[in-house]
């Protein structure tokens, strides 16, 4: 008779990190065919090539990617944790101002006023020497390690003091929303040293290239891609595994959770702070791609528009959280250029559409009639 030796937790959930996961599966197959075809067809291709893929619109969908990210770090949290929250967008913001000052360091003395240490606009502010938080940003291994170190501080932080305190429902997702507001408050403080209104923009180069060359282009779009299939593989297996499963049992009932014993706090901390990190890591790609940063992104609009994308593509899916951001965000760019008056409106609309008649979202609908 022979005895199997049984699988540890880790080993189930990677056994089951796909498994029946249809959508999954898909979404890593497009990413793959967009990091891969659409380059070639950017690269190699000449511009008036009838399948030439253009510059600027793959600037475009790169951006949408990092949305992607965002998206489904939100959806980790709402999806899965039941916590509503109305300020990832200052995780993101975070990420993003970390990779603005390795950028700005990069400029030296290429700026303005051509000072090798001091941005311009500390220069204009009269500011005699670099602040000090502002040391080793000229590194870029410094920089990775700040890109999710300071957005999983905040994170840990805020989640410390409201998990500990039982703080729930509406309650948590009001004091989210005001963090992000009370951020972007502070940066828009000249004092704060980050550029104030006008944000971290003029960007040279990162890594040495230039980064308006086409190639620099093509490379971050397919770090985006990476990342966004990285990131979700990283939600599966969260999810599949055994803190994912109760984490999931927090949910749906947490006080029952922990009567029988499960430290309720802990497991919802450590799904914050790393949703806080894959935000982060989906601000530093946006950055780059679109050349600016400025304390509007900490606006707490932009955070209930993330939670727009999640519940529009559908919540709980991860993938959905993908097809709501890249499809809001191509309505949007459509809608801006045709009907600007009208994305709003448009916008509420399709927010409502989906609470009435489609809570499961766009995946959910897809995946009942597929069912059927």
């Amino acid at each position: 008779m022979s005895h199997s030796t049984p699988l540890s937790d880790s080993q189930l959930s990677s056994r089951w990190l796909l498994h029946n996961d249809r959508g999954g599966q898909l979404l890593l197959l497009v990413l793959l065919l967009a990091a891969t075809v659409l380059p070639y067809l950017n690269l190699a291709l000449p511009a008036d090539h009838p399948w030439h893929f253009s510059t600027y619109n793959l600037n475009l969908l790169g951006k949408y990617l990092c949305y992607a990210l965002l998206a489904m770090s939100v959806d980790l949290v709402w999806g899965y944790m039941g916590f509503l929250s109305l300020g990832h967008g200052a995780f993101f913001a975070l990420g993003g101002y970390v990779m603005g000052m390795y950028l700005m360091r990069q400029i030296g003395d290429r700026g303005v006023y051509g000072n090798p240490e001091l941005p311009d606009f500390m220069v204009f502010l009269n500011w005699q020497e670099l602040p000090w938080y502002w040391q080793g940003f000229d590194l870029f291994p410094f920089v990775l390690v700040m890109i999710v170190l300071v957005p999983g501080v905040l994170a840990f932080i805020f989640g410390w003091f409201a998990f500990r305190s039982r703080v729930n429902g509406v309650y948590l997702s009001i004091i989210s929303q005001a963090l992000t507001y009370a951020l972007m408050l502070a940066f828009f403080r000249n004092e704060m040293g980050f550029g104030g209104n006008n944000g971290l923009t003029d960007f040279k180069e990162i890594l040495g290239f230039s980064i308006n060359e086409q190639n620099t282009r093509v490379a971050l779009f397919v770090a985006s891609a990476v990342a966004t299939a990285a990131g979700y593989l990283c939600c599966r297996y969260i999810v599949n595994s055994r803190a994912g499963r109760v984490v999931r049992a927090v949910r749906d009932a947490e006080n029952r959770a922990r009567f029988l014993g499960y430290e309720v706090d802990k497991y919802q901390l450590w799904l914050l702070v790393f949703s806080a990190m894959m935000a982060g890591v989906a601000g530093a790609l946006y950055v780059p791609q679109v050349g600016i940063i400025n304390p509007g992104e900490f606006s707490p609009l932009n955070s209930i528009e993330i939670v727009i994308w999640v519940a529009i593509g559908g919540r709980a899916t991860l993938y959905g959280a993908v097809v709501g951001a890249i499809g809001v965000n191509y309505a949007k760019s459509w809608f801006t250029a045709a009907m600007p008056e009208f994305w709003l409106f448009g916008l509420g609309a399709l927010f409502v559409l989906a609470t009435l008649w489609l809570p499961r979202g766009i995946t959910g609908l897809l995946s009942y009639r597929g069912r059927r």
